[in-house]
């Protein structure tokens, strides 16, 4: 009578293993490292408009503009030319939908209140994706020593 390999069933349960070690890091944590990095960048690019705004409020003040001659984007990059009679006053958006009319100090101070509210924010995703990061490093490091194991036992055990 044949002994039974044990390796072999041993071999099984630990292929099982690491298929369930891939699924949790490609279906689950890569998954939400994205979500993390796409929100992060989201956030970047409303603090890049922020500033954008900002330097042209400086061009407004620093050149004395009272009017403004420009091209505006209304929608699908159609752009139409603008004249804005009263550069003392802009509408910011400050959230939820809403706009509201401030002058030019009260706009940049908004805009620096803003832009430190969305750096917060920002570092939290940040924080986030590093530590999903770190979770994919820990899972593909046990992957590794259950490979290293199983190699190792296959040569103490093997049969001769």
């Amino acid at each position: 009578m044949d002994k039974p390999n044990l390796t072999e069933s041993g071999s099984r349960d630990k292929t099982k293993q690491i298929e369930r070690y891939e699924r949790f890091v490609n279906e689950r944590l890569r998954v939400d490292l994205q979500k993390a990095v796409v929100a992060r960048d989201k956030i970047y690019e409303t603090i890049a408009e922020y500033l954008k705004l900002r330097n042209q409020i400086d061009l407004l003040r620093n050149e004395k503009l009272n009017e403004l001659k420009t091209m505006m984007d209304v929608g699908c990059e159609f752009f139409m030319q603008a004249k804005v009679p009263d550069t003392s006053r802009i509408y910011v958006k400050v959230g939820a939908g809403y706009h509201v009319e401030l002058t030019l100090d009260e706009a940049v101070t908004f805009i620096g209140e803003k832009e430190k509210s969305l750096l917060k924010a920002a570092d939290k995703h940040t924080e986030t994706a590093s530590k999903i990061k770190a979770h994919i490093k820990l899972v593909l490091q046990a992957i590794q020593e259950i490979l290293e194991l199983d190699h190792t036992e296959q040569k103490v055990y093997r049969e001769p």
